[in-house]
């Protein structure tokens, strides 16, 4: 019996080995440049309005086929964070009043942190169905979103979508402007297009 018993450890340490070995995790970290985009698109009685910003920061950990750095299998975790005062319009006016309305004296960044993910093949890349938390003035919601993986042959990972909300779910009150004769509608547009890449020493 104790025969039989370390043969089946020795084989499921086996299986265990073989299915490890068959992949490959790597750290990822997010690639500053001009290749990063985040737009907050919103509305208001008067006209459509956007901010925009090119600085973000996040990790991420993508998992490999084995020896491929180009056929994903898993994205095992993924976050980013933006800072409210790098988000910035045409309009000095509609940045602080957005400033104010979002907190940001009292909480500076935006945050998505993944909960979950499954990545399916698509035209050009993958796309992931995710689970995840964002939070927004110091309020977190549970979210739904997809997003678009594409793995460039620099081995660089590119991730767009985008996400529909309201100001009120986060509990923040759509600011007015000039003198309240614009009042911004309570759904917002986040998008963005930001870049991973293998993190020094990953």
């Amino acid at each position: 019996m104790k025969n039989h018993l370390m043969a089946w450890a020795l084989m499921l340490c086996c299986v265990l080995g073989l299915s490890h070995s068959g992949h490959s995790q790597s750290l990822y970290a997010v690639k500053s440049g001009e290749d990063i985009n985040v737009r907050l698109l919103g509305t208001s009685t008067l006209h459509d309005w956007e901010m925009e910003a090119k600085s973000v920061t996040g990790n991420a950990e993508f998992v490999f086929a084995s020896g491929s750095q180009r056929e994903l299998t898993a994205l095992k975790a993924l976050t980013f964070t933006l800072a409210v005062t790098d988000l910035q319009s045409d309009s000095k006016g509609l940045d602080k009043n957005a400033y104010k309305a979002l907190k940001a004296d009292a909480y500076a960044q935006i945050h998505y942190v993944l909960s979950s993910a499954t990545l399916s093949p698509e035209t050009g890349g993958y796309l992931v169905r995710s689970k995840g938390k964002l939070t927004i003035a110091g309020a977190t919601r549970d979210i739904e979103m997809d997003v678009h993986l594409a793995v460039t042959e620099s081995g660089t990972v590119t991730c767009k979508g985008a996400y529909a909300l309201k100001m009120t779910d986060y509990e923040v009150t759509p600011p007015s402007f000039m003198m309240g004769v614009m009042k911004a509608g309570d759904d917002l547009t986040l998008e963005f297009t930001v870049v991973y890449q293998m993190s020094t020493g990953a």
